[in-house]
């Protein structure tokens, strides 16, 4: 997640609110830490599990092309225990429960304990209908850490993508409980051709329903529906991260503790800090170097992002269903992730110099890393193509940097001038 609230906001707290004073929800965004950067040398992957393809809905964008029916070839209980032993054996340093729905797997909590017990940080990700109050304190007992919510709109919009009336409002008393709970609970809404018409309704909902965490998420071109003619334009994608900008500025302003981050697209890091400059271009000369240290050469996919399916298959990122690096049946998790034979995974983790059209050229590559190459395989057939997602002008990926920074303080060095 591109955390804009801290790295794009942040500045707001020191600069132009300096006699103002700050509740407890805005103490607690200005006191939030960077992204850490971490070497790629021994970098640890995220892995996001799909723990069965089974749903209770039936969502026509589905990633994970799920249906309400029952999948065969899943993992065992057994089998599951003895990847997350490998997966803490291995150092993985988060676990995130996805599906389908999760829920739907009766061992889920009995998962998510163990996982813990191993000292995994362990996140769901879940469509939150099934997010009761019983299975809530059942997650809670568990120990996970945090909950992420999909959110395809509002109201009727959220029961049309889904198949199923009642899912909105049934999606929200989950939410709810897992407020009550006391639980890190936050939504994901993918941003495409419905979503971008209701942005600024999605933020006013959530600002009344007292969400503390909104991440917006760019298609990915995997799965049911989700194909290149749901996505935005370039020129719209734009304007929605010009909305989502503008809408964290407000809410940091107001001391609402509300944390915004988009995914999906690390273009939009390098889109984050063309709009800082001119605004705080020693702050942007941070975010740029926090940019470059973890972009998605470093996260992303083949490196410090892996899926698994339900079956045990792995894959260099939870989207990338078509390519198979092995099975955990056959080979433990932490023996495929490192081998260095396989072809695409030895590229991911030196992708630069692989990369073709635009983004060969583009000169914010050591901040942005590509973005993501299974969208350029699912639109190109070439995982080294130019990513179609990427929104960035031809005179900003050619541009040289001084000159787009004229108001740049005189005493601030760019990285290539203080060389």
């Amino acid at each position: 997640m591109l955390d804009i609230t801290q790295l794009y906001c942040s500045h707001l707290t020191s600069r132009t609110l300096p006699t103002q004073t700050p509740g407890p929800a805005m103490e607690a965004v200005a006191a939030a830490p960077f992204l850490v950067p971490f070497s790629m040398a021994g970098c640890k992957p995220r892995v996001v599990w799909q723990v069965t393809q089974s749903c209770n809905m039936n969502c026509l964008n589905c990633a994970s092309n799920s249906r309400p029916r029952n999948y065969a070839a899943e993992l065992s209980s057994h089998e599951a225990v003895e990847l997350i032993d490998d997966l803490a054996g291995f150092d993985v340093p988060q676990l995130i429960f996805g599906g389908g729905e999760p829920l739907m797997r009766p061992d889920l909590l009995e998962l998510v304990a163990h996982a813990r017990k191993r000292n995994i940080l362990t996140s769901l990700s879940t469509n939150g209908t099934l997010l009761t109050p019983a299975n809530v304190a059942g997650l809670k007992r568990a120990g996970i850490h945090s909950v992420s919510v999909l959110l395809e709109g509002l109201g009727w919009e959220v029961d049309r993508q889904r198949g199923v009336r009642g899912a909105f409002e049934a999606t929200v008393e989950g939410y709810r409980s897992c407020q009550a709970a006391g639980l890190d609970v936050g939504f994901h809404t993918p941003l495409n051709r419905w979503t971008f018409q209701e942005l600024h309704r999605i933020f006013d909902w959530a600002e009344r329903l007292h969400v503390r965490r909104l991440v917006f998420s760019h298609l990915v071109y995997a799965g049911r529906g989700n194909s290149p003619e749901n996505d935005l334009t370039h020129a719209e994608k734009r304007r929605a991260l010009d909305l989502i900008l503008e809408r964290a500025e407000d809410l940091v302003c107001r001391s609402v503790g509300m944390r915004i981050g988009t995914s999906e697209n690390y273009v939009d890091g390098v889109y984050l800090y063309l709009q800082l400059v001119r605004k705080n271009p020693v702050r942007a000369l941070r975010v740029l170097t926090q940019l470059q240290a973890c972009e998605s050469g470093v996260y992303g996919a083949g490196v410090g992002l892996a899926g698994i399916d339900s079956t045990g298959n792995v894959h260099p990122d939870p989207h990338w269903h078509r390519y198979v690096l092995g099975n955990i049946r056959e080979t433990p998790f932490s023996k495929i992730w490192a081998k260095p034979t396989d072809p695409l995974l030895v590229g991911l983790r030196d992708r630069l110099p692989l990369l073709k059209g635009r983004c060969a050229h583009c000169r914010w590559q050591e901040a942005c890393g590509g973005s993501l190459r299974v969208r350029a395989e699912e639109c190109f057939d070439d995982p080294w193509m130019t990513d179609p997602a990427c929104y960035l002008t031809g005179e900003e990926i050619n541009k040289e940097l001084p000159d787009q920074v004229e108001a740049m303080e005189d005493d601030v060095l760019l990285p290539e001038q203080a060389a």
